[in-house]
């Protein structure tokens, strides 16, 4: 059994916090630059190439990428060996978030109430999400989502007959309906399987996986190719003005389902695919 002070990690998350908001992971820098560079469509060039400037900027000045610091998303993978003391584990994520955005001068954007909208001026609560995994040690994944994005999200419940076919329809129809709203060049998380919840679980959680890796499953892998090129010949392009990179990369998870479903999310991000993975 392993000990862990919950002082730890709400220190770890507010670093965390810090760190996503101001800096893009190396994968994601490396699908920037290359997308950038290979770029045909002038005024595309000129938006992916100002994009990086930006990155450059943020990271130098310690300014976030995008005014929109977003909702933190926590993922826990937690070692069934470990013991947490010094309060509760839900308390210190979120004071790790409200540290994180109060002393980092992140935009707070969390409402209290959905319809009231009353601002709670720390960006907390946090959306947390546990996972017990074997061991003694606690991976933490902080991954802050803007809302221009996560707002052109879907999910489709299709019949089992809709196949694979249907899945490939669903998820250009979500990219294509989404447009510019999403800010591309975009990620595309894609959650296949399931139940209703389980499968944007899985979709957001894709997103947290690097842009140059693909499943393991050689059919998913193939779908992920096929998806990705289709997209990019939608010319929606950077910033919706036209090119070849709508999308940086897709990438799907799957579950098994009941025989009666066939679930699939959608989760997009923009090109802030922002996420710090830490473990403890």
């Amino acid at each position: 059994m392993r000990t862990i002070q919950v002082s730890e990690v709400t220190q770890n998350i507010k670093e965390m916090c810090i760190e996503a908001n101001h800096f893009l992971t190396k994968d994601m820098e490396a699908a920037l630059k290359n997308a950038c560079e290979q770029e045909e469509a002038p005024l595309g060039k000129q938006i992916l190439c100002q994009l990086q400037e930006n990155l450059a900027i943020a990271g130098e000045d310690m300014i976030p990428i995008c005014q929109d610091t977003g909702m933190a998303v926590i993922f826990m993978e937690i070692g069934q060996d470990v013991h947490f003391e010094g309060g509760s584990l839900e308390d210190a994520v979120n004071e790790g978030v409200r540290k994180g955005y109060v002393d980092g001068f992140l935009r707070k954007s969390v409402v209290k109430d959905p319809l009231i909208r009353e601002n709670t001026k720390d960006n907390t609560p946090a959306i947390i999400h546990y996972e017990m995994v074997p061991g003694e040690k606690v991976k933490i994944t902080v991954a802050p989502k803007g809302f221009g994005s996560e707002n052109m999200s879907r999910v489709f419940m299709l019949k089992p007959a809709d196949g694979i076919e249907g899945v490939k329809n669903a998820i250009l129809t979500a990219v294509k309906d989404a447009g510019p709203n999403a800010c591309p060049p975009m990620v595309v998380g894609v959650g296949i399987g399931g139940t209703f919840e389980k499968c944007a679980l899985m979709a957001k959680k894709a997103l947290t996986r690097s842009v140059d890796e693909h499943s393991d499953i050689p059919y998913v892998k193939e779908m992920e190719e096929e998806l990705l090129a289709k997209i990019n010949e939608t010319g929606i392009g950077p910033g919706g003005l036209g090119g070849s990179t709508t999308a940086m990369a897709v990438n799907i998870n799957t579950y098994p389902t009941h025989i009666a479903g066939l679930p699939v999310a959608v989760n997009i991000c923009c090109y802030v695919n922002r996420h710090s993975v830490r473990e403890l």
